[in-house]
């Protein structure tokens, strides 16, 4: 699949995609460091366009990279709360940690690439870890029954169910 022919327009727009990214996060403007930017982009994008562009024949790809900008900054809201809330439970006198193991079953969301995503969103959100994806059971350990309360509400399935046009 890596080796895939696709037009050139879609790498280049996955490299723009990713240098972007690259440049907002990395906050180096020198010489050197745009030029490793310039070098991990194009390999990424050589990696990963098909990826980007797999569901385009539902949604225009332009779309759908908008929506995951848009799902990203609701992702980052999302850890910052939860940060909030495990460093509360952290550091109270009493730990009221309650662990637990809890299989979530995804509705909405078919698809390999949008499983990924969810269950990446759902271990970058501190207090929930994905430990398992077995069909459309998602095996989550979750650091108090509140965190995995959040999981069921369902909200992040449906945001990415929504970037990725599934169900």
């Amino acid at each position: 699949m890596l080796l895939k022919k696709l037009p050139f327009t879609r790498y280049l727009a996955t490299f723009f995609y990713a240098m972007a990214f690259w440049l907002f996060l990395s906050g180096h403007y020198d010489v050197f460091h745009i030029t490793i930017g310039i070098l991990c982009c194009i390999g990424v994008s050589y990696a990963s366009t098909n990826l980007l562009f797999q569901y385009e024949a539902d949604k225009k790809r332009h779309i759908i990279a908008l929506e995951f900008i848009l799902y990203t900054f609701w992702l980052i809201k999302e850890i910052v709360i939860a940060n909030l809330q495990v460093a509360r439970l952290v550091l109270s006198p009493r730990l009221k940690i309650d662990p637990g193991i809890i299989v979530y079953k995804c509705r909405h969301i078919q698809g390999d690439v949008p499983k990924t995503v969810y269950g990446n969103s759902i271990t970058l959100t501190p207090g929930t870890v994905t430990l398992d994806i077995v069909g459309d059971d998602f095996y989550v350990h979750a650091l108090t029954p509140a965190f995995a309360a959040g999981l069921q509400d369902g909200e992040m399935e449906r945001r990415v169910a929504h970037v990725y046009h599934t169900k």
